[in-house]
């Protein structure tokens, strides 16, 4: 069984070598500004984090110019939106690390990256008006609602049996539940009612157990994959917990990065069964 997803593959090397200095010249940059890493910081980069899901929704409809195409294709979109987001934080890493005013790191974040984010959606809407495709929101609106149940489930259910867990992860712990809540939902809807399949091995094997499962036949079989998804985002909020009082940096950065596993497809999958 290939251990990469299908549609894995590294762009040609000049676009490889342009993305890998440019990543590494922004790293050397943030590590020389050092801008403070806090929980509204971290929060305000999930625009970017989707905003990268989206452009390669678009990349695959073929709504990409192809002189910079590349870029855009898995896995290279989610360092080119890393960098352009590492860009922006180091041009503002002297601004106030908290609150949401339009002056501070995390509100010009979300900001720029909420702009990143309606592009990316917009370019693939006007590629679908343009082809024909009629634009499927009740699908995208069908996916959010069933994504903000389940997460809000999961965060009562948290709050409850952990509340030190919610309290330490803040905005941070909702929006990796959210965010996992959205891949498994959309995932799940893409399997089961658009005819998609998945390209992640390992997610496919948990879709293809619930298809095993005498339950298959009265609510599909993406729903194994849903739950897995909405636990395994309890546990880590929930293991976090101490990681964060102790080393909050470090704690949010990481527990960033995994909500960025979730956002990032979750987000794709949306931007992607609207168009196509």
């Amino acid at each position: 069984m290939p251990l990469l997803p299908s549609g894995f593959a590294l762009p040609s090397l000049p676009y490889l070598l342009g993305l890998l200095v440019a990543g590494a010249a922004t790293a050397v940059l943030l590590y020389l500004r050092r801008p403070a890493v806090t929980e509204d910081t971290v929060a305000a980069l999930a625009p970017w984090m989707a905003g990268g899901g989206a452009l390669y929704a678009i990349y695959q409809d073929g709504a990409v110019p192809p002189g910079v195409a590349p870029l855009f294709s898995s896995p290279a979109v989610y360092l080119t939106t890393g960098i352009l987001a590492g860009i922006v934080l180091v041009l503002v890493a002297d601004r106030p690390s908290e609150g949401w005013h339009p002056t501070t790191t995390p509100g010009i974040l979300a900001i720029t990256g909420i702009t990143v984010l309606l592009s990316g959606a917009t370019a693939g809407y006007l590629n679908a008006v343009d082809r024909g495709v009629d634009v499927e929101v009740g699908i995208t609106l069908g996916i959010l609602l069933g994504t903000l149940v389940s997460a809000a489930v999961v965060w009562v259910l948290l709050s409850r049996l952990r509340p030190g867990a919610v309290e330490a992860s803040g905005s941070v712990g909702l929006l990796a539940v959210f965010g996992h809540a959205l891949d498994g939902v959309s995932t799940a809807v893409g399997y089961d009612l658009l005819g998609f399949g998945e390209q992640t091995p390992l997610s496919r094997v948990i879709i293809e157990a619930g298809g095993a499962l005498p339950t298959a036949e009265l609510i599909g079989a993406g729903w194994l994959f849903v739950l897995v998804k909405l636990v395994l985002a309890a546990v880590v909020v929930a293991v976090f917990e101490a990681y964060i009082r102790e080393e909050p940096t470090e704690g949010y950065l990481f527990l960033g990065l995994i909500t960025a596993v979730g956002l990032g497809p979750g987000a794709h999958n949306v931007v992607l069964f609207a168009i196509a």
